[in-house]
């Protein structure tokens, strides 16, 4: 099973998850979600792929979400606008994104991994 870890070295949740996967054994390949976010149809086949709802999938927390003011304008956007966004800029995605084209959680709870990853 091919795992992908989106994820940003300086965030702590990442590196927590990231601690999780190495100590339970799970192969993956980290991708610098700021450097190499993922494309348009990638955010929008694993939004389609986890059942979550889009603004899971929103860094609400980020300086940028609030520097956009983003609050207000997902709100009024359409999804492939929100999409759009998401894929103009990795610091505007949650993190870290785990998926194996299957299965996709976003963030980083141990319970989750456990049911999800182990």
């Amino acid at each position: 099973m091919a795992i992908t870890f989106y994820s940003y070295p300086k965030c702590g949740t990442c590196r927590n998850a990231k601690k999780w996967l190495e100590a339970n054994g799970v192969d993956f390949e980290e991708v610098h979600i700021v450097e190499n976010p993922p494309t348009h149809e990638e955010i929008k086949s694993m939004y389609e792929t986890s059942g979550l709802e889009l603004k899971k999938f929103l860094n609400t927390s980020g300086q940028k979400y609030r520097e956009l003011g983003l609050k207000d304008k997902i709100k009024v956007a359409s999804e492939e606008e929100v999409i759009e966004l998401l894929s103009s800029d990795g610091m505007l995605l949650k993190r870290p994104i785990v998926t194996d084209g299957k299965t996709v959680t976003v963030g980083f709870k141990e319970e989750q991994f456990e049911q999800t990853w182990k």
